[in-house]
């Protein structure tokens, strides 16, 4: 089991984005390879930093993340808030959150090291079908992306020196400040095109489509973001691709909405079904289901159906199937109909006699989400 975004970086979910930001700073500096050479569990722990910050830096992540859990982002495996980062990803992203005293994997507190610039992130929606959420689904999807292009070669940015970033000393009341920023010249690549071929673009990339496979988990909801890491466009030199973020969109079924992890089902019946019960065959994610109805059942009475809805993303079970009956009554009656319910005006049996254990339509909707 994972541990808990919260407390790898030592803070209370009331944190606010200043403490999250300087609790992984600390964490990071503890932890920083160079700091600790050659000691894996360090390194894991650095990682484990970088992830849990990724995810609680972030707004919606960190909304997703209080909601579901850890299943939010990896329930898959292959996607995550961070679950797929490595160094590189580390300091693409986060390397000017140290103050410039951590530029790579050398020179701690230095600012050496070659930086890898990280390609762009790509985004694509994915339609799933109510059935495909229930079971889970694997999709392959067509993706335009930039590589580069074959035959293009790159030199060291004189600029820079490869560091894909530039010092600039201020003098300020407080004394000589020290600042790192992007390099102008190569826009933090560390690297510049010494040749590319006619059809590359001015940062030697070319677009190429590829087909993507994406192993989407049971229980996802709409809006969910899923990421698939290094599928996104390349970056120019020795960078890393960025990364393939899922956008899910749950197409309405034609008889079933759904709420959260449970299902509704609105299932009409005639009164002379009401009154004599019936057998019925209704929609389920899983196929149809046959339920019997007793005599006498009331309009409003909701059937739950245990195990019958979708399964929690964080593995809890599966949701229910609730079936709202509703009784209909003909709008129009002939001669014989109609000479049969107005005898049926004065029968002791029709006159409506709730009995206490008949609940309201309030008390049933309080049930109904409780």
């Amino acid at each position: 089991m994972k541990k808990d975004y919260y407390e790898i970086l030592g803070i209370s979910k009331s944190a606010t984005a200043d403490e999250i930001k300087k609790a992984y700073r600390k964490k990071a500096i503890e932890f920083h390879p160079d700091k600790n050479p050659g000691n894996k569990e360090a390194e894991e722990n650095f990682k484990k930093a970088a992830e849990a910050y990724e995810v609680l830096s972030d707004p919606n992540k960190k909304a997703k993340y209080d909601q579901y859990g850890h299943a939010a982002f990896d329930g898959n495996g292959g996607f995550g808030g961070g679950g797929g980062m490595n160094m590189d990803d580390i300091f693409s992203q986060f390397g000017d959150i140290f103050g410039g005293g951590f530029g790579g994997f050398s020179g701690f507190g230095g600012g050496g090291g070659q930086r890898r610039m990280k390609g762009s992130n790509l985004r694509i929606k994915v339609k799933l079908t109510l059935e495909e959420i229930a079971n889970g689904v694997e999709k392959k999807v067509k993706v335009k992306r930039k590589i580069q292009a074959p035959g293009v070669s790159y030199k060291t940015c004189g600029t820079c020196n490869g560091s894909g970033q530039v010092l600039r000393v201020t003098n300020t009341i407080l004394g000589r400040m020290q600042t790192a920023t992007t390099c102008p010249t190569c826009g933090g690549a560390g690297q510049s095109i010494s040749s590319k071929p006619a059809d590359a673009d001015s940062q030697g990339m070319i677009l190429e489509d590829e087909t993507v496979s994406i192993k989407i988990p049971a229980g996802v909801v709409n809006d969910m973001q899923l990421k698939v890491s290094g599928k996104g466009n390349d970056a120019p030199g020795n960078g890393i691709p960025g990364d393939l973020i899922v956008a899910i969109e749950e197409v309405e079924h034609e008889f079933l909405k759904r709420e959260g992890e449970n299902l509704h089902y609105d299932l009409y019946i005639s009164v002379a079904e009401a009154a004599l019960g019936v057998s019925k065959e209704i929609e389920a994610v899983g196929g149809k289901v046959r339920i019997k109805l007793e005599e006498g059942i009331q309009s409003g009475k909701i059937l739950r159906l245990k195990g019958k809805g979708i399964p929690s993303i964080n593995s809890y079970g599966n949701g229910d199937l609730l079936v709202h009956i509703n009784v209909w009554t003909p709008k129009t009656l002939n001669k014989e109909q109609r000479q049969f319910f107005e005898k049926m005006l004065t029968d002791e049996n029709f006159i409506p006699h709730p009995e206490k254990t008949d609940k309201s339509f309030f008390e049933k909707v309080k049930d109904m989400f409780s």
